[in-house]
């Protein structure tokens, strides 16, 4: 499975979100952009999709930015990524119906359906909160290296 830069934006600056989560504070598309290393035009694209599909919400002015909608815990990786990658989760093209009907149900039958469906699962246990959590989990493991 491969997911677009669109994707791999939209979880990285959502994780970033939820690490400075306070309920009160929006976030500016700036300082995401300078701490991601991400175009502020391209982050903009992206969180017009984030808040159509109900990701985060916007206020617009001097104290303006982008917060979260909800808790990261109940914000799963699959929300996100329906909401920036239509695609990914589109049913799978037929492609050999017409002339062999019986290969294209076995390939749907045995591949395609179940593929989907643990594609699907996984991304709906996962949580922005568990993303938060290992992403923490890795800093403070990367301070702990030893040079000898």
């Amino acid at each position: 499975m491969r997911l677009s830069a669109k994707s791999r934006y939209a979880l990285a600056a959502t994780i970033h979100m939820a690490q400075a989560n306070n309920k009160n504070d929006y976030i500016t598309l700036i300082s995401i952009s300078e701490r991601l290393d991400i175009s502020k035009i391209y982050l903009e694209q992206v969180f017009s999709l984030l808040k159509r599909g109900g990701i985060v919400t916007s206020i617009k002015g001097s104290q303006g930015g982008y917060q979260l909608s909800a808790d990261p815990q109940q914000i799963t990786v699959y929300d996100i990524l329906a909401a920036v990658e239509t695609s990914l989760f589109e049913n799978t093209e037929e492609t050999i119906k017409e002339k062999a009907p019986e290969i294209e149900t076995a390939m749907k039958v045995t591949v395609f359906d179940p593929l989907d469906s643990v594609i699907k699962e996984t991304l709906q246990k996962a949580t922005l909160y568990d993303l938060v959590f290992e992403s923490e989990r890795q800093k403070a493991e990367q301070g702990f290296m030893f040079f000898i």
